[in-house]
């Protein structure tokens, strides 16, 4: 248990790196070295492992909406959208992930949606109305269009695994070959998307040096730490077990948030995280009695 707690800390603490690391750079550019050089490390890894780079024709859709998709939207929409929220709130958003996979698998492979699997999600999407209607953590000028743009984030990862799925499970392709093709696309989608929409004077950083030290954190953090802990402990843990223990990852966000980056902290987070979290509960019971996460 104390390992499947420190997953979630380290999960909650690129949050923080990313803020921090938004507080001296514009959040497309960020986006578009980050991923560009994890992308590069991945596709070196890969060519050291096999020696060549080998995909069908017809995959290239798919790899495709893994640029698209999977990295560019996701991500430029989170980065944008987390320079004007709270890490918790930012985070919070990410709970929403198991109510969409629903829905995308209910539309793309047919699976049934019973009635209490519907009253859960109505309950946990309830949830979040007090997140949305709360005050901003941080002063801003701004409303509703980062509220938009984390819901156009979580839309686009949650899609973006199913891509991933389809290559690595359905078409047996490399997991380090599909995020180094994803990444290294996205990443430089991203630069270009910054080139034309933020200012270069000559790049948009305003300090080089912590900039450089938040991005080679949150790529050892995120891409290598939590990716390996997460893959270790499904072998000790169920899926489902590691989806409900994501509903601590907010409160420490909102921990760290308060302690490195002087936020605010966000009270309004509880109540939320409580409705949800039963919504959630009573649309996994469900699953179970259907069978799909046994499968």
């Amino acid at each position: 248990m104390l390992l499947v707690a420190l997953l979630y800390l380290i999960c909650a603490s690129t949050f923080t790196i990313s803020k921090a690391a938004l507080a001296v750079s514009e959040p497309i550019f960020y986006t578009g070295v980050r991923m560009l050089a994890a992308g590069v490390l991945f596709l070196f890894y890969y060519w050291w492992q096999r020696g060549s780079f080998k995909i069908k024709r017809e995959h290239y859709p798919l790899f495709l909406g893994g640029v698209g998709v999977y990295i560019f939207g996701s991500y430029v929409a989170d980065n944008v959208a987390l320079k004007y929220v709270c890490t918790a709130k930012a985070c919070f958003f990410y709970n929403l992930s198991p109510f969409i996979t629903a829905l995308f698998s209910y539309w793309i492979f047919r699976e049934r949606m019973t009635f209490k699997k519907w009253l859960g999600m109505g309950i946990g999407f309830l949830g979040f109305v007090p997140m949305l209607i709360q005050q901003e953590c941080l002063p801003s000028t701004v409303r509703g269009w980062p509220e938009l743009l984390l819901l156009i984030a979580v839309v686009c990862s949650v899609y973006g695994w199913i891509i991933v799925r389809q290559l690595v499970k359905t078409h047996g392709y490399s997991p380090a070959l599909v995020n180094g093709i994803s990444m290294t696309g996205g990443g430089a989608l991203a630069l270009v998307t910054s080139w034309f929409l933020e200012t270069w004077q000559p790049i948009p950083v305003t300090d080089g040096k912590q900039f450089l030290i938040y991005t080679l954190m949150i790529m050892v953090v995120s891409n290598l730490i939590f990716s390996t802990m997460y893959t270790n402990l499904l072998k000790v843990y169920t899926a489902t077990f590691l989806s409900f223990a994501g509903f601590t990852a907010p409160m420490f966000a909102g921990v760290l948030g308060w302690f490195f980056l002087g936020e605010r902290p966000a009270w309004d987070i509880l109540p939320s995280t409580i409705l949800v979290l039963f919504g959630l509960y009573i649309f996994y019971k469900e699953e179970l009695k259907q069978g799909y996460l046994a499968a």
